[in-house]
């Protein structure tokens, strides 16, 4: 059968031919040279597996030995190949636009607000930024600091630290100041321990949540400019009114404040039946029946944390400088109106009231007039509870006390 045009005969490669030696080097050994080298030395030299011996005395099967098409260096143009990928795909890379979020990043921060770039709604009128007002504030802090000056602020929260300590805080201007627990209160014991210690931290964080809302004084102790960040004292702030208002004196020689002397307090604490209030560093409690001369039924209706009112001192106890206690009332500042309220009922009239108390089967009422009412009895079949609201018949005016007798006729609404 005739052979395929595509077959090849096997090439045979050609040995190199080498010098002709003389015979006087014959006998000598050969040693290569550069110039007994072949052209092609540098190449690697590939081993010829094919068969030299009877090649072309007998036709043998004939090897096709594909054509490399690239040169021996495969390797090294493959790595520049690749070296030569990574360089277009950068250059794409930076030939490529960002992308928006990538434009959103690269924005440059904008410029500060100088005063004289705003436009003021009054001629030759200044604005402050949130910027220049923090640092006023700052200023001034940082001034108290420094002259030991005290500052007020409103009793924002509590915290409780990661070591297990219980902090107030306090903002002044938007700035948060920090205090501690002890540093809060005057009469924190320093030698209880155990269950006894405990107990103690729980009842003053119950009044420190009271007083959330209260303004209070304070006295910075640290800071840092760095972070901007305050360590106050309540105490020493309230220790230092004492000193100021309880012990020092005016130029008559007589103490700022005395027994009977009417003075502004604040309201830092509201419950139920009792109102406290801190009198120039002193803290002390007002029950309801010293805060108006009407029944109260609870302080809340009349009172908030945060307030300020009228109080009389009515008796100082100034034995130890450092535990001053008052004692105070609400109810003499203004004049007795019982009476005047009294007034306004007549006898077999009906009228409308909130039962503020009851003891021991009595009941009292507050009258939607302002007076106040005893009632021994009532018609109704249901019993009268607190805060309800109910119909009195008046049946005597005790004008000494002040008080309207009579009885409930119905319960209009219950408090439930």
């Amino acid at each position: 059968m005739p052979r395929k045009k595509t077959e090849e005969l096997a090439v045979i490669p050609e040995a190199p031919v080498l010098p002709i030696v003389p015979e006087e080097t014959a006998e000598q050994p050969f040693r290569a040279t550069e110039e007994c080298l072949p052209e092609i030395a540098a190449d690697p030299v590939v081993e010829d597996t094919v068969p030299t011996e009877g090649v072309l005395d007998e036709p043998a099967e004939v090897v096709t030995v594909p054509e490399d098409p690239q040169p021996s260096e495969k390797p090294k143009r493959t790595v520049r190949k690749r070296t030569a990928a990574k360089k277009t795909v950068e250059v794409e890379k930076q030939a490529t636009p960002p992308t928006e979020d990538a434009a959103a990043s690269a924005e440059p921060a904008p410029a500060a607000v100088h005063q004289r770039d705003i436009l003021t709604l009054d001629a030759r009128g200044e604005a402050e930024t949130q910027a220049q007002m923090e640092d006023i504030i700052w200023h001034e802090i940082h001034n108290a600091y420094r002259t030991r000056r005290m500052l007020s602020g409103m009793l924002s929260g509590i915290e409780r630290t990661e070591a297990g300590k219980t902090i107030a805080i306090v903002d002044y201007k938007g700035f948060r100041i920090v205090i501690p627990l002890k540093e809060m209160v005057l009469d924190f014991p320093a030698d209880m321990y155990g269950a006894d210690y405990n107990e103690m931290i729980l009842r003053h964080q119950k009044i420190l949540n009271k007083m959330l809302g209260a303004e209070v004084d304070l006295m910075v102790k640290g800071i840092d400019a760095k972070s901007r960040t305050v360590v106050a004292s309540r105490k020493d702030a309230m220790l230092k009114k004492q000193q100021i208002y309880y012990f020092g004196k005016d130029g008559d020689g007589q103490y700022r404040i005395y027994d009977g002397r009417v003075v502004e307090a604040r309201v830092i604490a509201v419950a139920e039946q009792v109102v406290r209030v801190e009198v120039f560093g002193v803290e002390t409690s007002i029950l309801a029946r010293d805060l108006s001369w009407d029944w109260i039924g609870d302080a809340h209706d009349r009172y908030a944390v945060g307030d300020k009112t009228l109080v009389r001192v009515l008796e100082i106890d100034r034995t130890e400088p450092e535990h001053i206690r008052i004692k105070a009332d609400i109810k003499s500042v203004s004049g007795n109106s019982k009476n005047d309220n009294l007034q306004k009922c007549r006898i077999q009239g009906k009228y409308a009231g909130k039962v503020t108390h009851i003891h021991k089967g009595v009941v009292y009422i507050r009258l939607s007039n302002g007076a106040n009412a005893i009632a021994h009895s009532c018609y109704d079949r249901r019993r009268p509870g607190r805060k309800d609201d109910v119909s009195f018949a008046v049946t005597h005016l005790d004008e000494e006390h002040g008080v309207a007798l009579g009885i409930i006729t119905r319960i209009i609404k219950q408090h439930i």
